[in-house]
């Protein structure tokens, strides 16, 4: 189970949190698409914040986009990205998520975020266009959804997508609606949970590749 900071009830009934992917988008278009959903402040999940394919996004050029048009930037790879920088959060050289969770700066990571929508409309941002296949969604969305946060997802058409539906698709993504009778006691009885543990461990980084800049999900 992921452990997670204590929270007051009141912090955790009005916040709401975004998710979005910068895919292929030029600099324009996602900057429309952030101001479509209200939301004025980034919380940069990268763990690296720079792109060999879309170096519009790229860090410091990034930022100052974002500041020209009143968007707040944070740069929070450090603490919410998916590739650990201690390999106790390894298992086997991939990243395990709930190992990565239950680190204090994650932790930490989380309360920035809490606390910062307390005054901002926050997206957390990663790379890929789809939110199921980003540690945004099933690391950090799902850590932020524990503690009662509202997390909404940011699709690259406008779309604006509940964390219901979104977990209805992950289900059906991971096919644990039936749960399957081979499959490790330690994921658990409830299909929701047992969905985020096996797509966490299907995009998870690993030593050999990373998984948060892959081609094939900035269609």
């Amino acid at each position: 189970m992921i452990d997670t900071p204590p929270i007051s009830v009141s912090e955790k009934a009005s916040t709401i949190v975004y998710t979005v992917g910068h895919s292929n988008h030029s600099l324009k278009t996602f900057i429309e698409l952030l101001k479509k959903a209200g939301v004025n402040a980034i919380a940069d999940v990268r763990s690296v914040p720079y792109s060999r394919y879309t170096s519009q996004f790229n860090r410091e050029n990034f930022s100052e986009a974002l500041k020209a048009e009143g968007i707040a930037y944070s740069f929070l790879g450090e603490e919410l990205g998916a590739r650990p920088e201690s390999s106790a959060c390894l298992r086997n050289g991939t990243a395990d998520y709930n190992l990565i969770a239950a680190t204090s700066i994650f932790k930490a990571g989380l309360e920035r975020v809490i606390v910062g929508a307390k005054k901002y409309q926050i997206a957390l941002m990663c790379a890929e266009k789809e939110p199921l296949d980003c540690h945004r969604t099933i690391l950090v969305g799902h850590a932020l959804k524990r503690l009662g946060v509202v997390v909404r997802h940011i699709h690259a058409n406008g779309y604006i997508e509940e964390c219901g539906s979104a977990e209805k698709r992950l289900v059906k993504m991971t096919k644990q609606e039936m749960g399957d009778l081979f499959q490790s006691p330690e994921i658990g009885d409830d299909p929701v949970e047992r969905a985020y543990t096996v797509r966490g461990r299907e995009i998870a980084y690993t030593e050999t590749h990373g998984a948060e800049e892959p081609v094939a999900d900035v269609r």
